[in-house]
C-alpha cells in the first residue's frame, strides 16, 4: 500500500515539477533574445517578459476592467451551458428514442467553428437590447452557452445511463421509482461525467469568450483588446493581455481542479 502511495505522489511531482521546468526554460529563452533568433523575429513583434510585466503594471485598471468583462461572459456561458447540457443528457436518458437523435444533433455543435457561429449569433440577437452592451453581452454569453452545452450533453448521458447492471437490478429489486433511481443511482454516477465535462468546458469557455469578443459591437473584453492593439500595431501591450488571458484559463482550470479533488475525494 505505501509503494503504491509513494508511486502516486511521486507522479504528481512529476506532473507539476515537468510544466513548470519546460515553462522556466522557455521564459529564460524568451528574455535572453534565444527566442528571437529560433523563431527570427525582433523584439517589437516578441516583446521580452520583462517589458510586458511592466505594461501590465502600468495599465493594470484598465486591464481589469476588461478581464471582469470577459470572465463575466465565460463564467455565465458555463453556467448556462452546463446546466442546459446536463438537462438534455437527462432528457435523453429518460427518453432513449428521441434522446439519441437530439444528442447527436447538439454534439454536432462542437464541429462548428466558433469563427463561423459568432457572427451569426451576433446578427440574431441584435433587436435584443437597444444598448450595444447589453447586445454584446447576449451575444457572447449565447456562443460560450452553445459550445459548453455540447460537451456537458454528451459527458453527462454517459453518466446517466452506463450503469452497472446490478445496481439497476438492485433499485428494481426495491420497488423504486423513476425518481428515486435518479436520485439515487443516476445523479450520483454522473457526478465525474460532469467533471469531465468541464474539464474541456472550462479551457473553451474563455476561448469562446475571447474569439466571440472579436465580432462583438460593443468594445470590451481582453479578446477584443487583443484584436485593436493589434490592429494599430501595438504588440507589446497586445502581448500583455494574451498572458492575462492564459493566466485567467490557467487559473479557472485549477480551482476547477482543485474543486474535483474536493467532491469526488471520498470516491478515490
Amino acid at each position: 500500500m505505501s509503494v503504491r502511495s509513494n508511486s502516486k505522489r511521486k507522479n504528481a511531482v512529476q506532473s507539476a515539477i515537468l510544466p513548470l521546468a519546460f515553462g522556466a526554460v522557455l521564459v529564460t529563452a524568451w528574455q535572453t533574445g534565444l527566442l528571437h533568433k529560433l523563431l527570427n523575429t525582433d523584439e517589437y513583434v516578441l516583446p521580452y517578459p520583462t517589458r510586458i510585466l511592466t505594461i501590465i503594471g502600468e495599465n493594470s485598471d484598465k486591464i481589469m476592467e476588461n478581464v471582469w468583462a470577459s470572465l463575466e461572459v465565460a463564467l455565465l456561458g458555463l453556467v448556462f451551458g452546463s446546466i442546459l447540457g446536463y438537462l438534455i443528457a437527462v432528457f435523453a436518458a429518460a427518453f432513449t428514442k428521441i434522446g439519441s437523435g437530439s444528442l447527436t444533433i447538439i454534439s454536432s455543435f462542437n464541429a462548428i467553428p466558433i469563427v463561423a457561429l459568432a457572427p451569426v449569433i451576433i446578427n440574431w440577437t441584435k433587436d435584443v437590447s437597444p444598448e450595444a452592451e447589453v447586445r454584446s453581452t447576449v451575444a457572447k454569453v449565447v456562443i460560450v452557452t452553445i459550445v459548453c452545452m455540447a460537451s456537458m450533453s454528451v459527458n453527462a448521458y454517459r453518466g446517466l445511463t452506463e450503469l452497472p447492471a446490478f445496481s439497476q437490478d438492485l433499485m428494481k429489486t426495491y420497488g423504486a421509482g423513476r425518481i428515486t433511481e435518479f436520485a439515487k443511482l443516476r445523479l450520483p454516477n454522473s457526478v465525474p461525467y460532469i467533471f469531465t465535462a468541464l474539464r474541456v468546458s472550462v479551457p473553451v469557455s474563455i476561448i469562446s469568450a475571447l474569439v466571440s469578443e472579436y465580432f462583438a459591437e460593443y468594445v470590451i473584453g481582453v479578446g477584443r483588446q487583443i484584436r485593436e492593439n493589434i490592429l494599430i500595431a501595438q504588440y507589446s501591450t497586445a502581448w500583455a493581455y494574451i498572458i492575462v488571458a492564459c493566466v485567467i484559463g490557467i487559473a479557472m482550470y485549477v480551482l476547477l481542479i482543485a474543486a474535483e479533488a474536493l467532491v469526488l475525494k471520498k470516491r478515490r
